[in-house]
């Protein structure tokens, strides 16, 4: 509108302000289940959302079907998972020759979708020496806004030994190479599968 005009009608200029939201308005930001979910599918994350333990069981059932993951070697540290995962035939080992990773994390960071690791899941692997493909088991009471929260809830838990080896992975397989932005350039690209479990 140009300044003339603005002049001669004061009350479109006001009305129009109105309409539209202030940029100094704080934005609605989406809850943190939302924001991380949309984030995570954006890093191309494949996401099982299960409300009772025999759901994740047909979920990872359905992992195991869709890969041809059966009878096969897993790469697994944690022994609740060993447990909890028990009947499907799979030989869990400490190799990194592995058909795929199963583990857990410390957090789920809801602001870019990443998922935060900690010596406590990969002791001191690097990602790139971890098998490309990933399955996580996780709870919704894991969410983190940022890495910033991430770190505070592990330094909670950590009741004065913090771990080591605290790193993050977002970088998920994609459709095209198009899709990856420069920021994710040399990183280590994971086919990672969450397995999320509500507990709240």
């Amino acid at each position: 509108m140009s300044l003339f005009k603005r002049l001669l009608n004061p009350k479109s200029h006001s009305s129009s302000k109105k309409d539209g939201a202030s940029k100094y308005v704080p934005q609605k930001q989406l809850p943190l289940d939302e924001q991380f979910t949309y984030n995570f599918r954006q890093n191309g994350g494949k996401f099982l959302y299960c409300i009772t333990p025999q759901e994740i069981l047909e979920a990872f059932d359905n992992i195991l079907l869709e890969n041809d993951w059966y009878e096969k070697d897993v790469f697994c540290f944690d022994t609740d998972l060993t447990n909890r995962f028990d009947g499907f035939n799979l030989n869990f080992n400490k190799s990194v020759s592995s058909k795929f990773y199963l583990t857990k994390c410390e957090s789920l960071v809801a602001n870019d979708g990443a998922i935060l690791f900690s010596s406590n899941q990969i002791k001191e692997k690097k990602m790139h020496e971890i098998p490309a493909n990933i399955v996580v088991f996780a709870t919704t009471s894991q969410f983190a806004e940022n890495i910033s929260e991430g770190m505070r809830i592990i330094k909670n838990k950590a009741a004065g030994k913090i771990p080591s080896n605290i790193t993050t992975i977002k970088d998920f397989e994609t459709e095209s190479k198009e899709e990856k932005d420069f920021m994710s350039y040399g990183s280590s690209t994971k086919n990672l599968y969450l397995l999320l479990l509500e507990d709240l």
